[in-house]
């Protein structure tokens, strides 16, 4: 099985949020072929979420896994760490006050 590039997947991610109007945009630009990929969930009220790629070791398969939740400040500083240990790093900040991120929809696994 292939995988596809963090760029290919972080352009066809910012795509579909846009086809349900969810507000999402590139923080920080990582390697285009091999980065890895943060997701940040702002909803708009002081509180965020952030989601990591992580391996399901039940069925083997790619999952998007919390990586933290709390007051955005603090999950800023998440991710500021992570920034730290992985310059090649993407991360992608999505704005929705219902908590929507579609990670949890088919395909973007």
């Amino acid at each position: 099985m292939s995988r596809l590039t963090a760029r290919f997947w972080v352009d066809a991610y910012l795509t579909r949020l846009r086809l349900f109007d969810i507000p999402g945009f590139v923080v920080s630009h990582g390697d285009d072929t091999g980065g890895a990929v943060l997701v940040k969930l702002n909803t708009l009220d002081g509180q965020a979420v952030v989601f990591h790629r992580s391996f399901d070791l039940q069925s083997d398969a790619r999952v998007w896994a919390e990586l933290s939740r709390g007051p955005e400040a603090d999950v800023d500083a998440v991710v500021a760490r992570q920034r730290g240990f992985d310059p090649d790093l993407w991360v992608v900040e999505v704005e929705d006050r219902a908590g929507r991120h579609l990670l949890d929809h088919d395909g973007l696994a």
